[in-house]
């Protein structure tokens, strides 16, 4: 071979060469440190957030997107703080619920109060009357209510800031903490809500006392659903047991006394329901009836619950009429986000006088974005708690949320959008 030949045989095969070193993808910095193990993982199977979108952000985040971090140190902070806490289980409240069974969760009415006072013949001081939006401090004393918030609350933040940082503390805190409440047979929580929500010498439990978990729950469904990517001490095991708790939840709700009840609710104990049905059964892989809820939700929730300037009238009846106006679209947008999983779209959907979810998010940006006063009873006016509700209505593609966003008022603790874009409740008052 000549000298000219093996010049063009080399020039072709650097070229070769350095065509497939530029076919091959590089790790990135995150990947190839904490989360090196699965650096093309498909996206996460949440039942609320998009998976795809998650991912797409993870990949922003690892190319080093300013936003992102600064996101991911707000989200990280709160893990943090959960690291040193937990875990909680059900068996530990001072007395067992009324059934007497130590794993039944127990939960108090937090607008009932002592209306006598307090003897050695009537303890609790009742009757116990009802006071609209004002809690009873000691809802929180003696019951589990306490407790799975901050179970719900930590999963969140931890298994988020897992997905996103590769930590393995935090993975591995929120598996200890979900085993603890739900899994271990020494600790874990009956599958039911039989006590929810009780009132003192006068219900052992209510079906409203489903809230307790239908306002939260479904991120904790996500939480999961993330472990469940491949998260460090989250076992096969776990995975199928916490299905297994979550079908025999699902089918209380659908068939027992109480959650026949919340279903046929008409204010957001219905909507939430609905939520945490279709999220449940999409989690558990029911797929028809998560649609099927979806579906239904158009006529039986939304036709007689948003009114046709995008009001919700038994949300403003109450003395928190913000609190519950948001609190409610915080269920229908979620909702809405099950849907499109299942091939609906709830944010499409019109009722016969125009009722829709972007006409009812609408309704509340005058005040969202400080343009004007909330022209409702409302005790305690906080104008972030609108913040998630506008940006779900913007995502989906209404011109006025889109333009309301950059004037929306941050949360306590930042805006954390752009790493759950799912809407949650910014300004809970665990009632």
């Amino acid at each position: 071979m000549n000298g000219r030949r093996r010049l063009r045989l080399g020039v072709l095969l650097a070229t070769v060469t350095a065509l497939g070193a530029a076919l091959v993808p590089t790790a990135s910095p995150a990947e190839a440190g904490g989360r090196g193990d699965r650096p093309h993982a498909a996206p996460p199977g949440t039942v609320v957030i998009d998976g795809r979108r998650m991912q797409r952000t993870k990949d922003r985040l690892d190319r080093g997107d300013p936003a992102l971090r600064r996101a991911v140190e707000k989200l990280t902070a709160r893990a943090d703080g959960w690291l040193g806490q937990g875990p909680w289980t059900v068996v530990d409240k001072p007395a067992p619920a009324p059934g007497g069974d130590v794993h039944d969760y127990l939960s108090q009415a937090p607008y009932w109060w002592p209306s006598q006072p307090r003897t050695e013949e009537n303890p609790w001081g009742c009757p116990y009357v009802q006071r609209d939006g004002e809690r009873n401090p000691e809802v929180d004393t003696g019951t589990d209510r306490p407790d799975v918030g901050k179970v719900f609350n930590s999963v969140t933040a931890l298994s988020l800031a897992w997905y996103y940082t590769g930590r393995e503390q935090y993975a591995e805190h929120a598996g200890d903490i979900l085993r603890t409440w739900f899994l271990d047979p020494a600790t874990r929580m009956n599958p039911n809500l039989d006590h929810g929500q009780f009132i003192p010498c006068k219900y052992d439990g209510r079906a409203i006392g489903i809230i307790d978990f239908s306002q939260q729950y479904t991120s904790v469904l996500d939480a999961v659903a993330l472990l469940d990517a491949g998260a460090p001490g989250w076992s096969s095991g776990d995975r199928a047991a916490m299905r297994a708790w979550n079908t025999d939840f699902l089918d209380w709700l659908v068939n027992s006394e109480f959650g026949k009840q919340e279903s046929a609710a008409k204010n957001n104990h219905g909507t939430f329901q609905d939520m945490q049905i279709a999220g449940l059964a999409l989690a558990t892989g029911d797929r028809e009836l998560a649609r099927r809820t979806v579906l239904d939700a158009r006529a039986l929730r939304i036709d007689p619950q948003i009114a046709e300037d995008g009001s919700q009238p038994q949300e403003l009846a109450r003395t928190r009429s913000w609190h519950y106006s948001t609190f409610d679209l915080v269920a229908y947008t979620r909702l809405a986000a099950i849907g499109r999983q299942v091939g609906v779209d709830l944010w499409d959907y019109e009722g016969p006088q125009g009722q829709s979810l972007f006409r009812a998010v609408r309704y509340l940006l005058p005040a969202a974005t400080g343009a004007a006063p909330w022209p409702h009873p409302e005790l305690e006016f906080h104008r972030y708690a609108a913040s998630d509700i506008v940006h779900a209505a913007a995502d989906a593609g209404d011109r006025q949320a889109r333009a309301a966003v950059p004037r929306l008022e941050t949360p306590p603790g930042g805006d954390l959008w752009a790493l759950r874009p799912a809407a949650e409740q910014l300004d809970s008052i665990a009632g």
